[in-house]
Formats: C-alpha cells, structure tokens, sequence
C-alpha cells in the first residue's frame, strides 16, 4: 500500500464546513459512546475535559520513554509539573489522579529502575486498548473526508500511533480553543461525564438540515442518561436546566416531554470545538508518517490497536 496521503493537514475550516462533517461527528460519538459501553471503568480517565487534558498529557509523557534513558518518560514529578505548566489542574488534583490511575491498574511501575529515588510509571494493556482505539476511531473520520487510508497506515505501522498522540495531545493541551471550550458547551464538559452526555446529543441528532435554526435530537430520558453515564440526575438537570434557561435547547413539550431540540449555535459552537481535535490529530498523523518514512516498519498492530 502506498504510504502517500494528500499533501497537507486538512485546516479546521476545512474540517469544520466539510459537508460530511456532521455525519462524522455522528460517527465519533458512537465511537467514544462505544468504548465507554465496554469499559466503563476506563471513563474515569476522562470523565470531565480537565481529566481529558490529564490523560491526554499523561498518555504522551508514557509513549516519550526512551529504550536508552530508564529514567525518561512519566513520572510524578514531571507529570506533575507539565501539568502546572499548562495550568490544567492543580498539584494535589495532578497527583490524586496518578494515584487513581495506578489503584485501578491503568498505570503501573516500570521494573529495574536504576536510581530508586525515581518512580517511574507506564500505562497498562487496558489503558493503551483504549487510547489506541480512541486514535483509530478519528484516523477513520478523517479517511471519510478526503478518502484516505490513515487508519490503515496506523494499523499497519505501529510507530504512527506511538508519533503522533504527543504531538496532538500538546497541541491540544496548549491550544487555548481546545483546552477552554465555549461557554455553550462548557458547563457540560468541565462536569463529570458531561462530555459523554454532549456525545450522546451529537449521536441522536438529525443532520439533514445542518443550517436549520434547530436540530432535532428526538424523544430523550434524563433518568436514562443518568444511570448509563454514571451521572447523578441531579447534575444532569442542572446541566440541561442552564442550557434551557439560555436558549440552547428544550422541547417540544413542557416539562421535558416530547421531543428535545438543541439550538444551531449549541451544535455550531460543539463542532467548532471538535474541528480543532480532529485538526491537530491530522497534522500530527502526517508529521508522523514523515518522519518514520525511510525506517524500516515493524510488524502490524495487535487486533487490540485497532479496537473501539
């Protein structure tokens, strides 16, 4: 297979005003929707946008370990200042969520490490199953809309992957668009699970009309949304409640019954913000394929790079 793809990186307005765009938010959505269902567990890592960012940077401080320095790669203290750096959370949160990640076996002790002093820590099977198939899953969005084969390419050359999430992840995590999403959508994202909620939105929504002034979303129970996404109710109506009282969305119905409809600057400012995930994901997916062309290719993926 030819390891060529268009010339450059899709822009975000490329992304963004795609007419296929819409669908493969839609796509993504299942998608995340999808590895959310098989491992709950594993959500934690990104219940709310801040744990996104931390994953995210955690995840890329990992896959930077070098076979020749045993020392390189993620430990606590440096993961800890990165993310002071980047102002994403503060120490204790940091290191509360090291903590976490180890307790349930996401991370684990790299062994034979020379100087004691120095913790260094890796991610496990379960935790790469799923970052893997989080990338995977966007390499196959982007394929739809300029028809290319990354996710072949990835699944093929495992370096690709391994190249290319830090470089998305610390542009993401730096990129001020990305990392304070708008106020429409923020009051959902920086709430436990309520990014998978604006997935679930996104993955009912009616894209026929993407200029409509509202989209419809159909019939949707909050009780059902509550116990799937290990939500309390609670915070779920206050989440909806605050998008209600501003005009994002509502239904046909009062209180809540019929059918739900979110207004065009909810969506429009939701894949404004999604535009630039998948902008930074490809330009690092073509940094990555030059500079492992000319390298001789390792073996293909295991079947679990490519699930999710």
């Amino acid at each position: 297979m030819s390891r060529s793809l268009p010339g450059r990186a899709l822009t975000r307005d490329e992304i963004r005003f795609h007419p296929l765009f819409p669908a493969i938010e839609k796509q993504i959505a299942l998608h995340l929707i999808a590895i959310h269902d098989e491992t709950p567990r594993l959500s934690r890592l990104k219940a709310s946008h801040r744990k996104w960012l931390l994953t995210q940077s955690m995840y890329a401080m990992s896959l930077q370990r070098r076979p020749d320095d045993p020392l390189s790669g993620l430990t606590a203290s440096r993961f800890v200042d990165l993310v002071m750096k980047l102002d994403a959370a503060s120490r204790n949160t940091a290191t509360a969520y090291l903590r976490e990640l180890l307790a349930y076996k996401f991370l684990r002790d790299v062994p034979d490490i020379p100087d004691r002093r120095i913790r260094v820590l890796e991610t496990t099977e379960a935790s790469d199953t799923a970052m893997i198939g989080w990338f995977m899953g966007h390499m196959q969005c982007l394929d739809r809309l300029d028809g290319g084969h990354r996710s072949d390419l990835a699944a093929a050359d495992p370096r690709l992957f391994r190249l290319a999430q830090p470089r998305a992840a610390m542009a993401l995590v730096e990129d001020p668009v990305w990392r304070d999403p708008p106020v429409s959508i923020g009051h959902f994202l920086w709430s436990d699970y309520g990014g998978m909620v604006l997935h679930d939105l996104i993955s009912r929504l009616d894209c026929a009309n993407p200029a409509a002034e509202r989209h419809d979303v159909g019939t949707l129970s909050l009780a059902e949304l509550s116990s799937r996404y290990q939500l309390s109710l609670t915070n779920l109506k206050r989440m909806f409640g605050k998008a209600e009282n501003d005009g994002l969305m509502g239904w046909d119905l009062p209180p809540r019954r019929g059918a739900l409809w979110l207004a065009d600057r909810f969506v429009a400012d939701y894949f404004a913000w999604q535009a630039a995930k998948f902008a930074a994901l490809d330009e690092a997916f073509h940094w990555a394929l030059e500079q492992a062309d000319g390298t001789p290719s390792p073996a293909p993926c295991a079947d679990k790079s490519i699930s999710g």
